[in-house]
């Protein structure tokens, strides 16, 4: 062989020794993203289909709503109504400036740093998150405060409540909660990118700065202070509406007329109550644990959780995931619940039970005349055949 040869074939070893490499790396890396992702489900079809629903569903309840507050005989309404509309649009600003950046981020093979490399868009992010939140979580408290005073304070109501009073309010909600959204920017709190790197929101788990352990603190006590009092108020306004709803009873159209309105209120707001926790307290509670453990979303991004494969991590990954696409779909339900579902789905509701009920009394009825003609044939037979005294 000669010295060429041998040359020739050092060479072809080093290039199948390098394109093994590669293709070892290559799998390596591949395998390091197969299992990042599947930490979680992460899909870019999530964001775009919650975008387009969200649209929608907001858009039709601000079309209603407006339709609604032009006309002359809701004017008692009109303050629920501007509540309504507000959260409406709250929600649809939320979902047109955060949605486009999530996709886009997925698009981009989930490398934020080709989105925003100077750093900015993810503070932009971070405070649209805490401010459409906290919006959306206080305009359902003050509808609920709202709706509480009107039943059990009619008369104060009618005197005090304006829809200047509500638009001052709402006024006052948003600019308080940008306020509180911006204080990261004048170096209270930080906005941080979060697992699995397609958003930004608080940072939880550095507490060795006072200024981030405050203000992450307070956006979920105020969380759950305002779900609380959507709660209580919802619960008062149940009461009052049942209480009234016994003395209003009767068989005239009116009250037939309270008695519906009733049942597809009470139905409203538990439906309302449902969707708030279910949606908002799995994130709140979370953010507290991780606060009080000091644990950050980028623990769901280590190397040690990903070559581990330990359940725990990929538990917390899963749940963290979830627990924020819940409240994301808030913006979506809220319109829903709020509105749309009283108009389509309640009513039929409502006539659906109203029908079983008039079966069930009717059943009733024809029962208790078959029961009454067979007890009067039981009493005339044993008369006709009780035997004569001598």
């Amino acid at each position: 062989m000669t010295t060429d040869d041998c040359n020739y074939l050092e060479d072809f070893v080093t290039d199948v020794e390098e394109m093994l490499s590669a293709n070892i790396s290559k799998s390596w890396r591949e395998g390091n993203h197969t299992n990042n992702s599947g930490c979680g489900s992460v899909s870019v079809g999530f964001p775009i289909t919650m975008m387009i629903t969200g649209m929608v569903g907001n858009t039709l309840a601000l079309i209603l709503v407006y339709i609604s507050y032009r006309k002359r005989e809701n004017k008692r309404k009109k303050s629920f109504l501007l509540c309504i509309g507000s959260l409406a649009l709250t929600d649809l600003f939320g979902q047109l400036l955060t949605s486009p950046i999530v996709i886009s981020v997925y698009l981009a093979e989930m490398k934020w740093e080709l989105v925003d490399p100077s750093g900015r868009l993810c503070a932009f992010f971070g405070v649209c998150m805490t401010t459409f939140g906290l919006c959306a979580l206080f305009l359902a408290s003050a509808m609920a405060i709202e709706r509480a005073m009107a039943i059990t304070n009619p008369h104060w109501y009618a005197n005090h409540m304006k829809t200047s009073v509500t638009k001052q309010t709402l006024a006052a909600v948003w600019c308080l909660v940008l306020l509180f959204a911006l204080l990261p920017i004048a170096g209270v709190g930080k906005y941080t990118l979060q697992w699995p790197g397609t958003w930004c929101f608080i940072n939880m788990g550095d507490n060795q700065i006072p200024g981030n352990t405050f203000f992450a603190i307070t956006f979920a006590v105020l969380g759950i202070f305002s779900l609380l009092v959507t709660v209580f108020c919802n619960v008062v306004t149940i009461r009052g509406l049942i209480i009234r709803c016994k003395t209003k009873s009767g068989t005239s159209h009116a009250s037939k007329h309270w008695e519906r309105l009733t049942t597809e209120t009470v139905i409203q707001l538990l439906g309302i109550m449902c969707v708030l926790l279910i949606c908002w307290s799995p994130l709140l509670v979370l953010m507290l644990r991780m606060i009080s453990s000091q644990v950050s979303s980028h623990k769901c991004n280590s190397a040690k959780a990903v070559s581990n494969h330990t359940p725990g991590g990929d538990l917390d990954c899963n749940f963290y995931l979830t627990a924020i696409r819940l409240a994301s779909l808030n913006q979506i339900l809220d319109p829903w619940v709020y509105l749309l579902f009283r108009e389509i789905l309640l009513r039929k509701f409502c006539i659906v039970a109203t029908a079983v009920s008039n079966c069930s009394i009717e059943e009733q009825k024809e029962t208790q005349t078959a029961l009454d003609a067979l007890n009067k044939q039981n009493q005339d037979g044993h008369c006709f055949h009780k035997p004569q005294s001598s």
